[in-house]
């Protein structure tokens, strides 16, 4: 562990590689799981907004449990979420023409229709995130086969996790922190 900014730092988000390899786990992230994406209390409002926004592309299934549910729910244990499909798919998810999985949310913001990118916990897959009353901390946490080839590609790469995650990890930690990030890889790289 590596600490930054009081952020508790697993060791694999500097040591691990990681590339999505979304022609091969075909997005199943917003699929599988215990629940929804979590959500910070700050994005409750964008994930009503988005709603409203993308209701004539969300598909019938996901109109119904949003209508039903609420364009967020708040699950025991995990907080805010996002509402999935008969326990599956998240409602913001469309398969895309070569059946892979995405984010309306993310597609909206590409198009320039909407200035919220997508939760944070999805955009910082697979960091997750620990809250703890005194500190938080970062955890390297793949899913065993879903994650192997974004695993087998990162190698293949030489791109190691937290290099992958540079977006989100500025979006939400900001620029000193990531490079921080840097420095600590570069000096034990010495």
């Amino acid at each position: 562990m590596v600490i930054v900014d009081n952020i508790l730092i697993s060791d694999d988000i500097l040591n691990e590689q990681f590339v999505c390899d979304l022609e091969k786990c075909k997005g199943g992230c917003c699929v599988d799981g215990d629940a929804g994406a979590p959500l910070e209390k700050s994005e409750l409002k964008w994930i009503k907004k988005a709603f409203k926004l993308l209701k004539p592309e969300l598909s019938k299934e996901a109109i119904d449990v949003i209508e039903k549910e609420g364009a967020y729910v708040h699950e025991e244990g995990f907080g805010y979420v996002t509402p999935v499909i008969n326990g599956g798919i998240c409602v913001y998810g469309y398969t895309d023409e070569s059946g892979i999985v995405k984010c309306l949310i993310e597609k909206a913001y590409n198009e320039g229709r909407i200035p919220f990118k997508k939760p944070i916990s999805c955009h910082l897959y697979p960091i997750r995130e620990v809250k703890k009353p005194n500190y938080l901390a970062l955890n390297y946490e793949p899913r065993e086969v879903l994650c192997a080839p974004a695993c087998r590609l990162g190698k293949k790469l030489g791109v190691k996790v937290y290099a992958f995650l540079k977006e989100p990890l500025i979006r939400r930690f900001g620029d000193e922190f990531y490079h921080a990030l840097e420095t600590i890889d570069k000096e034990k790289m010495q």
